[in-house]
């Protein structure tokens, strides 16, 4: 029986993220654009940014946009971009060439008529492979079925041989040709489907190493055999399992909650998405400290397992806070989220999500309505006797607590929680040494009185 084997040489590693702007980047697809750019980074190659645009009736310029802006705010970045639809000459001479070598045939079925034949198998216990019926029209049948106003779809006629790869995450892969159903390459408007612009995109661009979701594995096997047929040599294939939910269902681009346009405004760090993403499915913890380059250091292909991953958006949140909590003052003010770096040292550990800036500058600026209870009234009154005067530093606070734990005969959270709520409004937060200075002398002495400030 005739073998096909794939044949990966080796040389400069190539790798493409081939995203079709239909819509909004999802976590998905982005953990394939993470692996990719890792895997270059990690073998000093390089990424090639492929927009898979050639559904003109779905795709848009504006979603093509926001694929580059999602990916450019995760620090992603491609050496080349192309365009499948600007290669429509390129692909037109593949689809002629094939033709030529007797690769191509029309067919004629309607797709209520495939899947009755699929259904009719299915019943038999069959596979629903393609039966190459329309292999058996004449010229004579053919004529008739288009002046009925039929036109031809046309199927890639696959060789019934052993079709093998290594894959670098599945292992040894085969599938026979006569298992699988001649792939439909040219619909009936004569445009063409995914398959072959994808095999003359990435011989023309040199592909090394084809990585992505595992839902194209079989797509694999026919690719494999349409890269033979042009005469190229197929790239080497890493197949990764699809990403769940948290609840075990599957990711879609259309979920909107983990659309990455979606993410960002609801203030996800960049750092945390690329860490979680790029650690699903290894078995290792996630370290959002790490930037990109770190992250290539570690990335080894064969860490990943079999077994779909879940991701839990509620990690996302907590990763994005640790993120928070050591960002440098310069990443921060570039991110729009403080101007103060005295602000920022204040806050930056009790931060959860980006917006708790805004409410921590208003429990320092204003205005809060202090929280005083009655039995703490005569207490506060002695302790705003006691407030050194302005100007107030880091010592400011254990300057005054000192003298007021003295004279007032209190300690501890009887000492300092009625001046924290007072001062702030709320029973935590961040070290009172560093806020008191910012809550300032003016609105600190108006809140030990009461007043709203």
């Amino acid at each position: 029986m005739p073998v096909m084997v794939l044949d990966s040489s080796s040389g400069a590693v190539v790798v493409r993220f081939a995203p079709s702007p239909t819509g909004r980047l999802h976590l998905g697809n982005v953990r394939v654009a993470v692996i990719n750019a890792l895997f270059a980074l990690a073998q000093g190659g390089s990424l090639i940014l492929r927009m898979d645009d050639t559904d003109t009736a779905r795709g848009s310029a504006a979603l093509a946009q926001g694929i580059r802006e999602d990916l450019t705010w995760l620090g992603l970045t491609w050496d080349r971009e192309e365009s499948q639809l600007a290669r429509a000459a390129r692909h037109a001479e593949a689809l002629d060439q094939l033709r030529r070598a007797g690769r191509l045939y029309p067919c004629y079925e309607t797709p209520e008529e495939l899947e009755f034949r699929r259904r009719r198998q299915r019943q038999r216990g069959l596979p629903p492979v393609y039966d190459r019926a329309a292999l058996a029209l004449g010229a004579d049948e053919r004529a008739a079925l288009e002046a009925a106003g039929r036109r031809p779809h046309w199927r890639f006629l696959l060789d019934h041989v052993d079709i093998q790869w290594t894959d670098l995450v599945r292992g040894p892969c085969h599938y026979h040709g006569a298992h699988l159903s001649d792939p439909v390459v040219v619909r009936e408007d004569g445009g063409l489907l995914y398959t072959l612009p994808s095999v003359v995109d990435d011989l023309d661009f040199g592909v090394t190493h084809v990585l992505r979701g595992e839902d194209h594995v079989v797509n694999t096997a026919v690719q494999i055999q349409i890269a033979r047929a042009l005469d190229g040599t197929p790239p080497a294939w890493g197949h990764f399992p699809l990403v769940l939910g948290a609840e075990g269902g599957p990711l879609s681009k259309r979920d909107g909650a983990l659309a990455v346009a979606d993410l960002r405004a609801q203030g996800i760090q960049p750092e945390a998405i690329n860490a979680l993403l790029a650690a699903l499915g290894t078995g290792e913890a996630p370290d959002p400290t790490h930037d990109l380059a770190t992250l290539a250091q570690h990335f080894r292909v064969e860490a990943y397992g079999r077994a779909s991953p879940r991701l839990d958006p509620a990690e996302l949140e907590r990763l994005s806070a640790r993120v928070l909590h050591t960002l440098p003052f310069a990443t921060a003010e570039a991110r729009g989220l403080v101007s103060d770096p005295t602000l920022w040292q204040a806050i930056q550990a009790n931060l959860t999500c980006p917006a708790d800036v805004g409410l921590w500058r208003q429990v320092i600026e204003g205005p809060i309505a202090p929280v005083i209870d009655e039995a703490d009234q005569g207490f506060l009154a002695e302790a705003l006797a006691l407030l050194p005067p302005a100007p107030w530093d880091a010592t400011t606070w254990s300057t005054w607590t000192k003298a007021l734990k003295t004279t007032s005969g209190r300690s501890g959270r009887a000492l300092f929680k009625p001046l924290r709520l007072a001062l702030t409004g709320v029973d935590h937060g961040p070290d009172m040494a560093t806020l008191l200075p910012l809550i300032g002398s003016e609105r600190g002495r108006a809140r030990l009185a009461g007043l709203p400030q």
